[in-house]
């Protein structure tokens, strides 16, 4: 039987490989590591270095005493200057969690790309709608759109900084900039790929523009789109810690200052530590676009709507809501932004709780239909 043919894994087994090829990639990790170390001698040499010494003190007697300790030398300390083990990354976290404050550091970078990914939206979609909607637009415009996404965005850093300053909010720009190139011809393009049956059905029972835009247009791009947002994913975070190297802040500014400050330091094992939580905030974050797709738009999963889809549905708008109160409270009414920070925990915290309610409801909805 070929290795390529497709085979049924049961769940139990997929788990186990999983784990499986997580040791092989430690254990590669850990081989690489050490084929790449290399070993310091230790020895106590003079701190007096030669552009210091004075003028009565003979350099070579100096250097050849040192050469002597460097020559008889017989302890030895091992360094790992380009890969570091995977069990010293580990021991960094206390260090980075203590010193560092390595989460606070994630939370702000995590709420610069969400106000990034907000706006990127909010943009993308009436011009998107307008570009893809209106043959006579999208002819004058297309063009452009195009051509926005050739454009090196790390070179218009400099421009960003001109314009927005060094603050959070030229991150902000950065960051949105950046998921609006690859956005906007998304939904122009799965606007065009929506099926002309649709159209003419709508249009056969005499639906009206905006009803065609609400009941055909917006469900099969959103459908789509969302697939296209959570892919995003990786691009924002790359441009989320560009950003961040461009304006070092002191304080709290953002995992990819800290990645920058560390490199610098030399402190390799804490530069991998950082990117390892990196990669888990993507996974949860490529986890919950995957929860969204599924409550948002459940006929790609389901025959029928399960019990408690409504109170999920309406806790994950409520979260919207709060996220987008707090951003616009800190965008255009900063005197405000304390009050609309709070209204926004409230709103989002009410809507995290229904949501739960509405899981727990599918949840047992599904354990007694087993």
């Amino acid at each position: 039987m070929s290795l390529l043919a497709p085979i049924s894994v049961k769940k139990t087994n997929n788990i186990l490989l999983g784990i499986v090829g997580l040791i092989v990639t430690i254990v590669i990790w850990w081989i690489l590591a050490e084929a790449f170390s290399r070993q310091i001698p230790v020895v106590d040499v003079d701190p007096n270095l030669p552009s210091s010494i004075r003028n009565d003190v003979n350099i070579d007697s100096l250097i050849a005493a040192d050469s002597i300790k460097f020559a008889n030398v017989t302890e030895y300390h091992k360094v790992y200057p380009i890969l570091p083990r995977p069990d010293q990354v580990i021991k960094s976290y206390p260090s980075l969690l203590s010193q560092d404050q390595l989460v606070p550091n994630a939370l702000h970078s995590i709420w610069l790309n969400t106000q990034g990914y907000f706006w990127a939206i909010l943009w993308a979609l009436p011009l998107g709608f307008l570009l893809g909607l209106i043959p006579a637009v999208r002819q004058m415009f297309s063009g452009q759109v195009n051509a926005l996404r050739f454009l090196p965005l790390t070179a218009l850093s400099g421009l960003f900084l001109t314009w927005f300053g060094i603050n959070d909010t030229m991150k902000i720009a950065f960051l949105s900039f950046g998921i609006l190139v690859y956005l906007l011809p998304v939904v122009i393009q799965r606007i065009q790929e929506v099926d002309s049956v649709y159209l003419k059905t709508v249009y056969t029972l005499g639906a009206t523009d905006w009803q065609t835009i609400k009941t055909v247009y917006l469900p099969a791009v959103f459908t789509k789109l969302i697939d296209d947002i959570r892919v995003l994913t990786a691009i924002s975070w790359t441009y989320i810690i560009i950003a961040e190297l461009l304006s070092r802040a002191k304080g709290i500014g953002g995992v990819g200052a800290l990645i920058y400050i560390k490199g610098r330091l030399g402190q390799n094992h804490k530069v991998f530590a950082i990117l390892l939580v990196i990669v888990l905030i993507g996974i949860l974050q490529d986890k919950l676009f995957t929860l969204l797709d599924k409550r948002l738009f459940p006929h790609k999963y389901f025959a029928e709507s399960p019990n408690g889809l409504k109170e999920s549905r309406l806790g994950i708008l409520a979260i919207f809501l709060g996220v987008a109160l707090a951003i616009f409270g800190a965008t255009f009414w900063s005197s405000f932004s304390d009050f609309f920070a709070q209204a926004g925990w409230v709103v989002g915290l009410s809507g995290l709780v229904i949501l739960l309610y509405g899981e727990f409801k599918i949840w047992r909805s599904k354990a007694q239909a087993i």
